[in-house]
């Protein structure tokens, strides 16, 4: 059961307040304030940061994914466990652009569709905030990863792999099939929480004292 509003502020009271308790520092102070002040941004400015922290956090992760794949990692023994600090630099040389198109992209209509497909399932009103930032990620996901499966396929396979563009659809149908797991669960257990902990770090209050 994820964890409500009701919950942090009581840890707040618990880990803020109590200078004899261990979870009484600054860090603890910050990551509990995250929940409550941080989540979401709430000008045009932090939005851009936002967004831009979170293009090019999801598309490290694919970049990784799809690298270690383009290596032959999965096929050897250990699969992805064989793998090495060589994957992460050149996923990194590919995010420096992939990120920026992931950013474009979302902000045109990744987000807006995702909003959408959140409000059809939750209402902020009743429901769980939990639960709608789920559905709003989950819409988001829907879209935004056969839409970069379909860049990633085009200048990939077709451009600087020399494919037919006959085959596109077949390429980018198998893509799709490729990436969604991994979109899927590095979205909602990685990339997103990880995206709010950094933006948090950055644009929090000094409330602790």
């Amino acid at each position: 059961m994820p964890f409500d509003n009701s919950f942090f502020k009581w840890y707040k009271i618990y880990a803020c307040s109590d200078k004899h308790s261990k979870a009484y520092n600054s860090l603890s102070c910050t990551l509990i304030f995250l929940q409550e002040e941080f989540l979401m941004p709430k000008t045009k400015f932090q939005g851009a940061v936002f967004g831009l922290l979170m293009s090019y956090i999801m598309a490290f992760g694919m970049e990784v994914y799809n690298t270690a794949i383009k290596m032959g990692f999965n096929l050897k023994a250990g699969s992805f466990s064989s793998m090495t600090n060589i994957v992460f630099w050149e996923a990194l040389k590919e995010t420096l652009y992939m990120g920026a198109i992931v950013f474009v992209i979302s902000s045109l209509f990744g987000n807006k569709i995702g909003e959408r497909f959140a409000e059809k399932y939750c209402n902020p009103q009743k429901d769980n905030p939990y639960f709608c930032r789920i559905m709003r990620q989950a819409g988001t996901i829907a879209i935004m990863c056969p839409t970069m499966s379909l860049v990633a396929t085009i200048l990939f396979n077709i451009i600087l792999g020399g494919s037919s563009w006959v085959n596109l659809p077949a390429i980018w149908a198998g893509t799709v099939i490729k990436n969604f797991p991994m979109a899927f669960f590095w979205n909602m257990f990685a990339a997103t929480g990880l995206t709010r902990i950094i933006f948090g770090l950055i644009f929090r209050k000094k409330k602790c004292k």
